[in-house]
C-alpha cells in the first residue's frame, strides 16, 4: 500500500475510535459545568492532572516503550508486554510510600490530603489502560484501538450522567466516571486481543527489560516539563487568585482542545508510518511533505476556532462559565504551536533517542514557569495563556533545529510565521472589540487569508482522506 494512502487509512480508522471521545468531552461540558460549581470544577480538574503528572514518573513512562518496542516487526511481544506490566506494578508499590508526604500538599483551598484516595487508585488504573492500549496498537490491531475509544465514549458518558446526576457525588462523581471507563476498556483490551497471553513468568531476557527502560525513562522529564508547560499555570492561577478563577480558565482550556482532537487524530497514525517509513527511501521528502499537509489544516482549525470561539462557550459551558471565552483566543494559538511540536516527537521516536526530546521540552517548561510568575499577577489568566502560547513557540523552535540533526525537514518557516501573525490578529481583534458585525468581519476576513496561504495543503489533505474513503466505499 503507498504510504500516504496507508496514513490516510490508519488515519481514518483511528478518528473513527477518537472522534467520538474528543466530542463527548465538549458535549458534557454543559452538563459538568452546570452539576459543579467553579471551585469544584476547578478542583476535580486539579485531581485529574495531578494523577496524569503522576503516571509517567510512577511507571517510567512505560507504556511509550511499550508502543514504540512493539512496533518491531523481530520483538519478542511477549516479553515487551510482560516488562510493560511488571514496571507498572513495582512502580505503584513503591508509590504507596509516599502517600503520607503527598497528602500534606496545599495550594490556596487545594488540600491534596482530601483526595489522597482518588489519586491513588486514579494512577493505577488510568496507568494499566495507558500500557495495554498503546501495546495493542504498536502490535498493529489499529481496529481494535478504535473500537476501546467508542467504547470508552459510551461508558464514560453514561458515568457522568449516573455519579454527578442522580448520585450526586460532585468532585469525586467525576473523577470515579473516569477511573470506571478506564477500567471498563482494560477488560475489553485484554478480552478482545487476550492479553494474557503475552505475560510470561519468566524467561524475560534483561536485556529487553534494559533497552525498554533506557528508552522510556528519558520520556519521564520529557513527559513532566510539558506538564509543566501546559498544567502548571492551572496551578499558578490556583495560588495567585483561586479555584473560582482556575475553573474559568480550565473551562476556557478545554475550547482548544478541538485544535488537540484533530492533531491526535492524525498523529495516532502518523507515528506508526514514521516508524515504518523512518529508513525508507525518501524519508525526508515524506516528512517535509505530511508536515505542510498537517501545519496547514492544524492552522485553518485554529483560525476558525477563533471566529467561532464565543459561540462555542456559550453552547459548551453553563452560563456562570462564559466569561471564559477572554482566555480561548490565545490558548488556541499555543495549541496550535503544541501540535508542531508533537509531529517531531515522530522524530525522536524513530531514532529512539529522547534525551533531546527532553532538553527542548525543558526549554519551554522553563520559559513557561518565569513568564507565569511575570505575567500572572499583571494580567491575570491570561497572562498565564500567553505565557503557555510563548513557552510551546520557544520549545518548537529548539526542536525543530535540534531535529534536523536526524532529518532535514522543509519547514516553510516563512509561511509558518505569517501563519501565526494571522492568529495573533485575530486574537488581538476579538479580544479588544469583543463583539459587533465589525468584529465578525475582520475575523472572517482573516481567516480567508489563512484559507488562502494553505489553500494547497488543505485540498491535499481533503482529496486523499477522500480517495480514500471513496475506495473503501465501493470495495
Amino acid at each position: 500500500m503507498d504510504k500516504y494512502k496507508k496514513l490516510a487509512s490508519n488515519t481514518i480508522i483511528f478518528a473513527i475510535g477518537t472522534f467520538s471521545s474528543k466530542v463527548l468531552s465538549f458535549l458534557l461540558m454543559p452538563y459538568v459545568t452546570r452539576m459543579m460549581v467553579k471551585g469544584e470544577y476547578g478542583t476535580a480538574d486539579l485531581i485529574q492532572q495531578t494523577a496524569n503528572v503522576l503516571i509517567p514518573i510512577v511507571f517510567l513512562q512505560i507504556n511509550s516503550a511499550a508502543l514504540r518496542f512493539a512496533l518491531d516487526k523481530d520483538g519478542d511481544k511477549g516479553e515487551i508486554f510482560t516488562v510493560g506490566i511488571r514496571t507498572t506494578l513495582k512502580g505503584f508499590v513503591i508509590f504507596l510510600l509516599f502517600a503520607y508526604p503527598m497528602s500534606l500538599i496545599k495550594i490556596s483551598d487545594f488540600r491534596l490530603g482530601d483526595y489522597i484516595v482518588l489519586i491513588y487508585a486514579f494512577v493505577l488504573i488510568s496507568g494499566l489502560r495507558q500500557l495495554c492500549q498503546q501495546f495493542v496498537r504498536g502490535c498493529g490491531h489499529v481496529k481494535t484501538f478504535a473500537i476501546d475509544g467508542i467504547l470508552a465514549t459510551a461508558t464514560t458518558l453514561v458515568f457522568n450522567l449516573l455519579f454527578l446526576g442522580p448520585f450526586h457525588w460532585g468532585v469525586t462523581g467525576y473523577i470515579v466516571a473516569i477511573m470506571a471507563s478506564d477500567l471498563c476498556s482494560i477488560i475489553f483490551l485484554t478480552v478482545s486481543c487476550k492479553l494474557w497471553r503475552f505475560v510470561k513468568l519468566r524467561g524475560v531476557r534483561k536485556s529487553t527489560t534494559h533497552d525498554m527502560l533506557r528508552y522510556s525513562i528519558p520520556m519521564m522529564p520529557s513527559i513532566i516539563l510539558w506538564w509543566v508547560i501546559n498544567v502548571s499555570d492551572r496551578y499558578m492561577v490556583t495560588g495567585f487568585i483561586d479555584s473560582g478563577a482556575n475553573g474559568l480558565y480550565t473551562a476556557a482550556s478545554k475550547i482548544p482542545n478541538f485544535v488537540i482532537m484533530f492533531s491526535s487524530i492524525f498523529i495516532d497514525a502518523w507515528q506508526l508510518s514514521a516508524v515504518d517509513e523512518y529508513d525508507n527511501d525518501g524519508t525526508q521528502d515524506f516528512f517535509t511533505n505530511v508536515f505542510r499537509v498537517y501545519s496547514g489544516g492544524i492552522f485553518a482549525v485554529s483560525s476558525a476556532l477563533i471566529i467561532f470561539c464565543q459561540l462555542f462557550t456559550r453552547i459548551l459551558v453553563a452560563p456562570s462559565y462564559y466569561e471564559s471565552w477572554q482566555y480561548v483566543p490565545i490558548l488556541i494559538m499555543g495549541t496550535s504551536i503544541s501540535c508542531h511540536v508533537n509531529f517531531l516527537a515522530s522524530v525522536y521516536m524513530a531514532e529512539k533517542k529522547n534525551v533531546m526530546a527532553m532538553v527542548t521540552a525543558f526549554a519551554g517548561a522553563v520559559t513557561n514557569v518565569v513568564l507565569n510568575l511575570i505575567l500572572i499577577p499583571i494580567m491575570g489568566a491570561n497572562g498565564a495563556a500567553i505565557a503557555t502560547a510563548i513557552s510551546f513557540i520557544v520549545a518548537f523552535a529548539a526542536r525543530a533545529l535540534d531535529a534536523r540533526r536526524f532529518l532535514k525537514i522543509n519547514y516553510h518557516t516563512p509561511i509558518i510565521v505569517v501563519e501565526m501573525i494571522i492568529l495573533s490578529l485575530q486574537s488581538a481583534v476579538m479580544l479588544y472589540l469583543k463583539s459587533g458585525v465589525v468584529m465578525y468581519v475582520i475575523e472572517a476576513a482573516l481567516m480567508l487569508v489563512m484559507i488562502g496561504v494553505n489553500y494547497k495543503q488543505i485540498l491535499e489533505l481533503v482529496n486523499l482522506i477522500l480517495d480514500k474513503f471513496l475506495k473503501k466505499k465501493k470495495s
